[in-house]
């Protein structure tokens, strides 16, 4: 069995789009442009901030607009963020079952990082070893530097990288990992393509995870 597991948190940890949504069409509201719906927000979001404003304001914006909105969004959603997420069911379950085997549990995600702490020691507490975030000195997924900086804190050399998305898969093959691809999350399974294994349901990754 693999010594550690770092899992991506939105989409797979914890089902965040409503707050996501909601904090996004606040922003479109406050800049006068259009809405968007939750659909347009679950495909928008993986990327990081910066790009989630990129493709949700209306093309043409101006970046100094865009870092603008991405300022407005950090505020309202840090103090919103709480509304209406929780993990998905079953994942507290098998985070759980996890350590009390002796595997570490790491995040690696592409939301910004004071809210990935804040969130993973709200919702996770001692079961967490340690989050990373979005950050000016962490290149984002699919960039490796994430993951193995996490695997150095944690003192592992085996890993498995679990995620929702092609960035997660891809973030995985960067790193030299095995994949996990999760079918709950803000993508469809096609996203998933390349993933060494793919589950519908949270339990099903104890049985994936002792099989390394």
């Amino acid at each position: 069995m693999v010594e550690a597991v770092i899992f991506d948190m939105d989409g797979t940890l914890l089902n965040t789009l409503e707050d996501l949504y909601i904090s996004v069409n606040f922003v479109m509201q406050m800049f006068n442009f259009p809405l968007r719906t939750p659909d347009e927000v679950r495909n928008f979001v993986g990327n990081g901030v910066n790009l989630l404003f990129e493709r949700a304001v209306p093309e043409g914006t101006d970046s100094q607009t865009i870092k603008e909105c991405v300022k407005v969004f950090k505020k309202k959603y840090s103090e919103n963020m709480y509304n209406h997420t929780a993990p998905y069911d079953g994942i507290l379950e098998v985070m759980k079952i996890l350590k009390s085997s002796g595997v570490k549990i790491g995040i690696v995600s592409n939301k910004f990082d004071a809210a990935v702490k804040e969130m993973s020691k709200k919702y996770f507490g001692n079961l967490v070893d340690i989050a990373v975030g979005q950050a000016d000195d962490v290149p984002q997924k699919p960039s490796p530097d994430g993951v193995l900086k996490v695997m150095r804190n944690l003192g592992v050399t085996s890993a498995v990288y679990v995620g929702d998305s092609d960035v997660d898969i891809m973030t995985a093959k960067n790193s030299n990992l095995p994949s996990i691809g999760v079918c709950w999350g803000f993508r469809d399974v096609s996203f998933l393509k390349g993933a060494d294994f793919i589950v519908d349901k949270p339990i099903e990754l104890v049985k994936v995870i002792r099989s390394l």
